[in-house]
């Protein structure tokens, strides 16, 4: 293979809210933590175990703004990205940060008492798309039972 490839899939809940950071009019970066769990039961004695995962999300531009708008600390999201590290010197000693940079964001919780839902569905958002779209539930129209179209076929 000659290529690599560069992707994580994640589904966490945050951690805290959306940090937002604006540059100028049109560009913004949205930070936010999200936990991931891994449940495992030990053969000693039987107890039930759960080990946490911390993950640095950032968005960017119209995908941090959603997120910022929609989101909130607690909330279940699918994160779909790439990995970067970064590197920086403070005071003489060498500091690396991996963070997840999101392209698509799938929010799974729902907002049944404050109304912030988008559009009182789940929320998919990509990055990498011109024009930001909400998913909604989609019916094919092969399931639907109306004979009335229109096609000469």
């Amino acid at each position: 293979m000659s290529g690599s490839v560069n992707k994580v899939i994640l589904v966490g809940n945050l951690g805290d809210d959306v940090k937002m950071h604006h540059f100028d009019e049109s560009n913004c970066l949205g930070r936010f933590p999200i936990a991931t769990n891994e449940f495992y039961t030990t053969r000693e004695t039987g107890e039930r175990v759960t080990q946490t995962e911390w993950h640095n999300i950032v968005t960017r531009n119209k995908l941090a703004e959603l997120c910022g708008k929609y989101l909130s600390k607690g909330d279940t999201v699918y994160v779909e990205g790439k990995l970067k590290t970064r590197k920086w010197d403070d005071n003489g000693n060498t500091r690396y940060s991996t963070e997840i940079h999101a392209s698509s964001i799938q929010f799974l919780s729902t907002k049944n008492s404050s109304g912030n839902n988008v559009a009182g569905k789940e929320g998919n958002f990509t990055a990498s798309q011109s024009s930001v779209s909400v998913a909604s539930e989609k019916t094919s129209d092969f399931d639907q039972e109306d004979d009335t179209d229109d096609l000469p076929f």
